[in-house]
């Protein structure tokens, strides 16, 4: 049903997974589940130190299976859980430098370059194949992102030279980037979270950044530099522009200009002596 209500493999997973979960804590047949029985599962996972993200998406998961699966109507009514409202963590231009300068491996390396570059997920980048790059029009053909949607977005010409040397020793079947199971396997998202993981430590950055803090940096940067909020919102491939938006709070391009009370005060003091 799942697959049939056009749901991605990945969230497939995780709402199979959280169902698995929920159902080993039951101790009543599912049929007399009632909202406080969800609630309390809820609750217990906020209980567990879980982020507010992951108990949002046990919800929805549950709410599915419910109401879409099972047919429970009478569970419609259910409070999403709030998501706490926190600004994402941005890298600064030299620290994705000292990134990408920290990962020696060839593939690994172009394949985090073309993530900061295009604002790719990294789900969309592992998958991406030859056809999927135009280096004439200089775009990326992302295919079935999220949400099912296609969409274009920018190929940058530091990252295509870098992807013609990394081809020019890595025979191309399938993916662009082939995983160990063999040349029409692609590379995994949790691989590409270890090697990101690994290259923060040795570049010596101390942000709590993930895989995907690259997606928000490439945005940061973008609207730093003066490009279009409705330009960044078509090549992230955001369905509202509120979610877009997100990236004003987080840009500095305008709080530099903003002088401190303390620098005022400290200036005005030197000129009166």
């Amino acid at each position: 049903m799942l697959k049939m209500k056009g749901y991605s493999v990945k969230t497939q997973k995780a709402y199979i997974g959280h169902a698995e979960r929920y159902l080993r804590t039951l101790s009543i047949p599912l049929k007399d589940v009632e909202s406080q029985h969800i609630r309390a599962y809820l609750l217990n996972l906020y209980e567990e130190s879980r982020s507010s993200s992951y108990v949002n998406q046990a919800f929805s998961a549950l709410r599915f299976w419910h109401v879409t699966a099972l047919g429970h109507s009478d569970l419609k009514q259910w409070i999403r859980p709030k998501r706490q409202k926190k600004l994402p963590v941005v890298l600064s231009p030299g620290e994705v430098a000292r990134l990408l300068k920290a990962i020696q491996h060839v593939k690994h390396r172009t394949l985090i370059a073309l993530i900061y570059s295009s604002g790719l997920r990294v789900g969309e980048a592992v998958r991406l194949t030859k056809q999927d790059i135009d280096p004439e029009r200089r775009t990326i053909h992302v295919r079935q992102g999220k949400g099912g949607k296609d969409r274009f977005t920018v190929l940058s010409s530091a990252a295509y030279s870098m992807l013609q040397t990394y081809m020019d020793t890595q025979p191309i079947v399938q993916y662009l980037f082939p995983g160990g199971k063999g040349l029409d396997h692609h590379l995994t998202e949790r691989s590409i979270q270890h090697v990101f993981e690994k290259a923060i430590r040795k570049a010596g950055i101390l942000k709590p950044a993930t895989v995907h803090t690259l997606r928000h940096s490439f945005a940061t940067h973008l609207l730093e530099n003066g490009t279009d909020l409705r330009y960044i919102q078509e090549l992230l491939g955001h369905a509202s522009s509120k979610t877009t938006e997100i990236y004003t709070h987080v840009s500095i391009k305008d709080i530099r200009r903003i002088q401190s009370p303390l620098d005022r005060m400290i200036t005005g003091v030197e000129e009166d002596e």
